[in-house]
């Protein structure tokens, strides 16, 4: 963890607010709607405290789950430290609740534009952040959540995907 000798740490500050771009996103979308060609692409940690998931869901996807918010997805309530979605998984609405402090990553691909996440024990993000374990991160639940299917999985974030390893002091 990058500190700055009196206790500051810096990159868990810049990860809390990329963590705020995502939350600014999605409010925005409960809000109006998504605009023209955007979608997002949201992998997050299944295992994580707080996530609120199907079962079956959590059996398919123990360790991480990609959804797309594109066609079909309703309900969507953003909070200050979740966000809650409802989303058709094999023809069924299932609602599924997501700590921001679980994401690991937040693509819209229409803009090319994406933020990876750091969430092991030494970010400090949240208290209860634990071990990230990523499981396969090239197999979303594209097919479940909201017909992105196989076109969107052939789109991918591109050049502007941010991440912070280069902000951290190797130890």
């Amino acid at each position: 963890m990058t500190e700055s000798g009196d206790g500051l740490h810096y990159d868990v500050m810049v990860e809390n607010a990329l963590r705020g771009v995502v939350r600014e996103a999605l409010t925005y979308v409960a809000e109006h709607g998504l605009p023209g060609e955007h979608h997002f692409y949201i992998t997050f940690r299944s295992e994580h405290p707080g996530v609120d998931m199907p079962a079956t869901l959590r059996e398919r996807y123990p360790h991480e789950m990609t959804v797309v918010l594109q066609y079909q997805f309703w309900d969507l309530d953003v909070g200050e430290d979740a966000f809650a979605v409802t989303l058709s998984f094999n023809n069924r609405s299932e609602r599924v609740v997501v700590p921001f402090a679980a994401v690991t990553s937040f693509a819209d691909p229409s803009v090319r534009f994406g933020l990876q996440f750091e969430a092991g024990d030494d970010s400090g993000v949240q208290a209860d952040a634990g071990e990230v374990e990523h499981a396969n991160p090239q197999t979303p639940a594209t097919e479940s959540a909201g017909g992105a299917g196989d076109e969107a999985a052939e789109e991918a974030p591109g050049d502007n995907v941010v991440t912070l390893d280069r902000f951290r002091r190797k130890e």
